[in-house]
């Protein structure tokens, strides 16, 4: 029991961990700024100060959540019912795999998630394949187009 009350106490968001007292599909770009940085988790039902708030339909939510992460992202993430003090909450775990959120890419930097503009997304998505600018291909353009 005291090594619980010690986690509880050392919960605080980071690079890798982010509270957030209720869900809303807004928090679906959270999921996606961990998924194209080095993974991370998700709390529901936590304050900013990592304090268990407890989380309306969470059963529902339970339930909901992997089929929308799904549909929306393309990815699967393990979404785990957590009890606590008579207080239930969800932890959705995301491993690191390049995606998109309705067509933005989405980081997470330190406590923050960031939207990649201009060429920061194919800076991103080609460093993810582990290629280069000049090692891809340009539609239309062939041999004959190139200078000896």
């Amino acid at each position: 029991m005291a090594n619980a009350k010690a986690e509880k106490a050392q919960a605080m968001e980071s690079e890798r961990i982010e509270f957030k007292q209720d869900w809303n599909d807004d928090h679906l770009k959270w999921i996606a700024g961990f998924a194209n940085a080095d993974g991370g988790v998700l709390h529901l039902g936590r304050n900013d100060k990592g304090e268990i708030v407890g989380l309306p339909k969470v059963r529902k939510l339970l339930e909901d959540l992997p089929n929308k992460i799904r549909d929306v992202l393309g990815i699967l993430v393990a979404v785990n019912l957590h009890q606590e003090d008579g207080k239930e909450w969800l932890e959705i775990a995301v491993d690191p795999y390049p995606v998109s959120c309705r067509g933005a890419y989405h980081v997470r930097s330190g406590s923050t998630c960031q939207e990649l503009k201009g060429a920061a997304p194919d800076r991103f998505l080609l460093r993810k394949v582990g290629r280069t600018w000049d090692s891809v291909p340009v539609p239309h353009i062939g041999f004959p187009h190139l200078d000896t």
